[in-house]
């Protein structure tokens, strides 16, 4: 068994626990808090563990498959340690450097941000290290097609009955749903292209994708006319996070926000804010109430006008900035926050669900009134 190893990073430029498991990347399992040399909880089905897939600001132990390893992820006080469970150890480090963004310093970009929101200030204090994942394009891709009107647990399943289906076995770990039972999960690594090139749209209906499977099958062909990896690859290299979002939007079941997902989390556009109905309440209640108008859904422009709010008020790596807000609005990260932003938080909700029963109400009456 390989020894832990120290990633040599302090916590206020990295802390798993919330960077990890926020809905950036949907393969770490946390490992059973209640042995810290326990087997990790089975997320794969309905356990506690599960239900607590949006943060885990508690959970100190991961593993997950990341390329052709298995890796346990430990956060300590003070620093990340890493261990490989299965696959080459040479260069490990480098590459968790690489996925973990190292190369960025955090702790100034928190001053800065903290200098230009003061909201944003007080959760920086509660919730350090808050890092934007560098995944595998490809990976990060067809992950976030299976996102689309989905939840995190259901996301990881599916996404795990694909690398189960279509990817190299890797490694057999144990799995404990209580003291009295012990099981076992087999890791798998991600598909390539090429271990994508037989699958069938029938297939992946049959294995319970829905409408996402003619999604997958459509842009896996697309992605092979473009280029295949290498094509994903080049796109980190644009300096214009709308033009890559253009790129991507091309390929089917990939949308403005499901673009901006792929954009940030894994071609280092760090000014891509995929903007969904939270972000939205966010934009609303933090920066500007009028950005919705009398919209009931977010247009084009209104996505772009929600970004731009968070592009204009954060001038160095806004989409991290966004990150970190709204890893702020997790439930499981809401004991951690300052009282007062939790008060404003539930004060602005209350405030949105009394507009939206009087509005409904308004309706009512005029329907009773034409009547």
């Amino acid at each position: 068994e390989n020894e832990w190893v120290d990633l040599k990073v302090p916590a206020e430029e990295l802390r798993p626990s919330a960077t990890l498991t926020n809905g950036q990347s949907f393969n770490w399992l946390v490992v059973d808090v209640e042995s810290a040399a326990g087997p990790p909880a089975d997320t794969t089905n309905d356990s506690p563990r599960k239900r607590s897939a949006w943060g885990t600001h508690d959970a100190k132990e991961w593993v997950g498959p990341l390329k052709n390893r298995v890796i346990s992820i430990r956060e300590t006080p003070t620093t990340t340690l890493f261990r490989v469970l299965h696959g080459p150890t040479a260069g490990v480090k480098e590459d968790l450097e690489r996925y973990f963004r190292l190369e960025t310093p955090l702790a100034p970009l928190y001053k800065e941000w903290s200098k230009e929101d003061a909201r944003l200030a007080k959760i920086a204090k509660a919730i350090p290290g808050v890092r934007i994942l560098r995944q595998d394009p490809l990976e990060c891709m067809f992950s976030f097609i299976c996102s689309s009107n989905n939840n995190i647990p259901r996301i990881a399943k599916m996404i795990s009955n694909f690398r189960e289906r279509y990817g190299s076995f890797m490694i057999k770990i144990p799995t404990r749903q209580d003291s009295d039972h012990v099981g076992a999960l087999s890791l798998f690594s991600f598909p390539t292209l090429a271990s994508l090139a037989d699958a069938t749209e029938d297939e992946l209906r049959g294995m319970g994708y829905g409408y996402r499977a003619k999604f997958i099958i459509e842009s896996r062909n697309l992605l092979v006319e473009c280029g295949g990896d290498d094509f994903l690859l080049k796109l980190r290299s644009k300096k214009n996070s709308q033009a890559v979002q253009d790129e991507l939007s091309k390929f089917s079941g990939i949308g403005r926000k499901v673009a901006d997902c792929i954009a940030l989390f894994s071609l280092d556009q760090d000014d891509a804010i995929p903007v969904d109905i939270h972000v939205q309440h966010i934009a609303s209640r933090d920066y500007d109430p009028t950005v919705l108008g009398d919209a009931k859904s977010i247009t084009p422009t209104i996505y772009k006008r929600v970004g731009d709010l968070f592009r204009d008020r954060f001038s160095s790596y806004p989409g991290w900035a966004h990150s970190l807000l709204f890893v702020a609005e997790l439930p499981s990260f809401r004991g951690v926050l300052p009282i007062d932003v939790v008060r404003e938080m539930d004060e602005w909700k209350e405030h949105e669900q009394r507009k939206k029963q009087e509005k409904k109400e308004e309706m009512k009456s005029k329907k009773l009134n034409q009547k």
